[in-house]
This record gives C-alpha cells, structure tokens and sequence, in this order.
C-alpha cells in the first residue's frame, strides 16, 4: 500500500539571474562582485597539488577537474531533470514518485557571499527570499521551501524573520558553522533575539550540511578525483554544531526552538548521544546550564533527515527517538530515492508499526513544518 511521504530534503536550483530579478538594478554590481568574492576565496579547493599527482597516477590528467567532481553515477536517474529548477516539473516528478510535499533547499548557500553586499545586503536577503517564494508559489500546500537568515546583524535576522511570518513561510534556513563567516557560536547571547523571534514563530531552523570550509584543508589534500575522503566528513562534522546546541544550555533557555539537521545520516548520531551522556553521567565533565542529559535536548528539540540508510529504524528505538528522524528523497542529487521512493520507504520501516511508519515518513515532518 502506498504510504504518505513527506520528504524533508529535497533541492532547487535558483540562478543568480532570477534572484537579481527581484532585486533593485542599483545593486546588482554589489551582488556580482560579492559572488565573485566569494568565488576566489573558493576556488584554491578544486585546484590542488595532491588532486593533480592522483589524476596523473591514475591517467585522468586530461579530464576536467570541475566535470569530474560534478559528474553524476549513472544510477542516478533524477539528475538533469527540468524538476531542479521548474516548479511545475518539480510536481510532476514528486507524482511519479509518490511524495505528497517537498521541503526543498536552495542550492546556492546565499549567507555565504550576501553579508558582502555593502549597501544592499537587506535588500538582497529580501530578493533571494522572494525568488524562493515564487518557485513554491505554484502550489505552496506542496513545496515548502526554507528561506535564509542572515546572521551578521541580528536586528536584521530578526526584521527577515518577522517578515517571512507575514508571507506564510514555513521554514528557515541558518548557517550551520557560524565560524565559516568569522562570527561567534549560536551559544552566544547575541543571538538570543534572534532565538525568541524563531521561537514565538513556532518556525523550525534548518541546518542543511554541505561545503564546510573549516574542512577546507582536508579537501585540499584528498587526492580523489571527486573528493570521496572528504564528503563523507562534512556529515560527521555536524557533531560540532550539535555539541554547540545540546552541550551549552541554550535549548533549556529557548525549549520550543525546532531544529533540522539535514542530511547527516543518522547511524552515527546515535553514538554520539551515547558519548555525550556518558561524558556528563560518568565521566564527569561538566556542562554548566543543563538540567537534563544532553540527549534528553535532542529529543526535544532536534530532527536529523536521512535517505535509505540501513538500521535508522533500530536506532531511533534505541536511543534517538522515533519522533526525532525524517525520511527525504534528496531529489535530484546522486543519493536521491527518485523514482523508487514509495519501494525505499517500505524497506527503509519494515518490521514497525504502522504508527511508527507513519512518524518517520510524514507524522514528524508534519509536525515540525506546522502541515
């Protein structure tokens, strides 16, 4: 029998053309030049030494470097599909595929270069928002889409979130390492407005992994033609924001924060509660602020999203928590479930109840979306 699917990640890709589209011609020269700001700073990662002695050794050295990162497996049936940036493709696919609502993430990291525009950051924080809220504006009852929060001037963070709650927004979006942009922890009390703004919203925070610069120097020295040392590393990093969160008291400050952890896996948290609560319960370090074991907060506060991973079920019995897992497809990229999600989802729960089914592959999205 066909199950309910919400995925809780999926993609979009928005040009630069169509969120300047939105964006006042005065200050599209600002935008430009902070995307290639941001582009230089990058651009050392695809070019390394140990990259180009790997290539030789194994007689890639013709190859483009940035085709064979972005190469595709050909298992990967979903990719080049119109879907990535076509909302009404976008539908289509989530029909064959059986999944009734997307939250869908904007490939382009905006946080990362609009701080860099000087005189229009506001402006174009507004402008990427609204270019997010066009492509779900085709049926918003499906596509949930996640807008971004900048994170440099809180009084800032705090006005775009006031204002997405007036447009019917249902998600946000934060960096996940603050440090990648020179700014303190979201321990910080700086951040408190911000945390009460979320929090009276009754929004969740997402926090989509991806290309975490701190790990810059790993990718710089893994010599695989598609970087397949470091990828794996960017999902285990996420227990450095999750350490940041659980371990310094600031859910027992704010408890109806709601965050989402987006694609980290799962199997691997599960150790990672263990550790932390026998850290605070036997070993005997100290974690000032706490009133409960630190994995009691992620229970109340935290989701993490998974795909077709083994034994996601087993762990959320055993220690995570059933109401604390989402399934998502991650349309299109090489990962995705697209188009065998309903087959996946059934394999991914087998041996549970029909409640416990229901939780992980719609229930508890529903819930942290307000659906």
């Amino acid at each position: 029998m066909a199950q309910r699917l919400i995925s809780a990640d999926d993609h979009v890709d928005l040009s630069h053309e169509k969120i300047m589209s939105f964006l006042d011609p005065k200050f599209h020269g600002e935008y430009v030049d902070a995307l290639k700001a941001f582009g230089a700073a990058m651009s050392g990662t695809l070019s390394s030494e140990a990259n180009q002695r790997w290539r030789k050794q194994e007689g890639l050295e013709g190859a483009s470097e940035t085709n064979m990162m972005n190469r595709p497996p050909t298992s990967n049936a979903a990719f080049g599909r119109t879907g990535y940036t076509s909302a009404t493709d976008r539908l289509a696919d989530m029909d064959t595929d059986g999944v009734a609502i997307s939250s869908t993430y904007c490939e382009v990291s905006a946080f990362r270069y609009l701080y860099m525009v000087k005189n229009g950051w506001r402006e174009a924080t507004r402008a990427f928002n609204t270019a997010l809220a066009d492509f779900a504006a085709t049926d918003p009852e499906r596509l949930i889409v996640s807008y971004q929060i900048p994170i440099h001037d809180i009084d800032g963070a705090v006005a775009e979130v006031k204002w997405a709650k007036t447009v019917g927004c249902k998600s946000l979006q934060l960096p996940v390492f603050p440090a990648e942009l020179g700014l303190p922890d979201y321990w910080e009390s700086r951040y408190d407005p911000l945390w009460r703004e979320i929090s009276d919203s009754g929004l969740p925070i997402c926090f989509h992994i991806g290309l975490n610069t701190q790990l810059e120097d790993l990718a710089r020295r893994d010599p695989t033609p598609q970087k397949g040392i470091f990828v794996p590393m960017v999902g285990l990093s996420t227990a450095e924001p999750l350490g940041m969160w659980v371990l310094t008291a600031v859910l027992e400050r704010f408890p109806d924060l709601k965050l989402v952890f987006v694609e980290p896996g799962v199997g691997w948290v599960a150790w990672w509660l263990y550790i932390v609560d026998d850290l605070a319960a036997r070993q005997g370090y100290e974690f000032p602020g706490l009133k409960k074991a630190p994995s009691e907060y992620f229970r109340q506060n935290i989701c993490v999203t998974f795909i077709d991973e083994p034994d996601v079920i087993k762990y959320a019995h055993d220690i995570i928590g059933v109401q604390n897992v989402l399934w998502s497809s991650d349309y299109p990229h090489p990962v995705t479930s697209w188009p065998r999600s309903q087959a996946i989802a059934e394999e991914v729960t087998q041996g549970v109840t029909d409640e416990e089914r229901r939780l992980v592959l719609s229930g508890n999205a529903e819930r942290v979306w307000n659906l």
